[in-house]
């Protein structure tokens, strides 16, 4: 059977810790865009009798630093990340982003975001810089991917859940007392989700976040919290991960039904 759909890549995927393309047996290929190379992997995998065609794009790994060096997310180039997305002529993105749950969610599961709130402070956040476009953030995610996502983890007998995602500026841990204040907008908490959503909606792409939950945000869980805790949890959820955006890329309607790609139409400001 072809690619479920008339582009080129059914799917890109964006990851970070815990992300792990070469599993994968994808080869490497560099992409060329106006905010740097991108270095990504390129392939198919049969699933479940169909042949899908995915490019997975490691956040942390690409960046204008010579030393390959793991980044963090502060100093992350998101904007060539998400435009090499287009230059693969996807218009699809699934992200996966680690975070710390501020609600009842337990660790080891994940929730699909549906809505943001931005906390970052010294990203590039934009492709518009010389001119003035209020691209509509109504609704950020797209409801058609994050519906795949939802009924992928269903099929799988995993909990569904949804809710609002909280980014931080990072590389720091957020202290208790702001945990306290990000319970009352917020259900999860991390560092990378942002500006990679407001990115993917100015190219008309549709983007959609699978958090993975690893660990009760600072100060819930009564003890100091550790990045190896995070990557212990990111190990044990590989499996499922995996086994979840596979079949949430299946689920995918060959012809786009939502807004996405008009996120932009009326926005400019001449």
């Amino acid at each position: 059977m072809p690619p479920l759909n008339q582009h080129e890549i059914d799917a890109v995927l964006i990851g970070g810790v815990g992300f792990r393309p070469d599993e994968y047996g994808f080869r490497d290929i560099e992409l060329t865009t106006p905010y740097g190379t991108v270095k990504a992997k390129k392939g198919t995998i049969s699933h479940n009798g169909r042949e899908l065609a995915l490019a997975l794009v490691g956040r942390h790994a690409n960046s204008d630093s010579t030393r390959g060096e793991h980044l963090p997310p502060h100093r992350l180039n998101y904007r060539a990340n998400v435009w090499a997305a287009k230059v693969l002529g996807a218009v699809r993105v699934i992200a996966t982003n680690s975070v710390g749950t501020m609600g009842d969610h337990p660790p080891g599961s994940y929730l699909v975001a549906n809505d943001f709130i931005d906390l970052t402070r010294s990203r590039v956040n934009t492709f518009f810089d010389d001119e003035t476009v209020h691209v509509d953030m109504t609704e950020p995610y797209c409801p058609e991917v994050g519906k795949c996502l939802t009924d992928a983890l269903e099929h799988n007998g995993l909990e569904v859940q949804r809710g609002v995602y909280v980014c931080t500026e990072g590389p720091r841990f957020e202290t208790a007392a702001e945990i306290r204040m990000l319970q009352s907008f917020g259900d999860v908490v991390g560092m990378t989700g942002l500006p990679e959503v407001v990115l993917a909606r100015e190219l008309g792409l549709c983007y959609a976040s699978l958090c993975i939950i690893t660990n009760r945000a600072c100060g819930l869980a009564g003890k100091k919290l550790t990045a190896d805790e995070v990557l212990e949890m990111l190990d044990t959820m590989q499996e499922s991960l995996r086994t979840v955006i596979l079949d949430a890329v299946a689920l995918l309607p060959e012809q786009r039904g939502c807004d996405c790609q008009y996120a932009t139409h009326g926005a400019t400001i001449s």
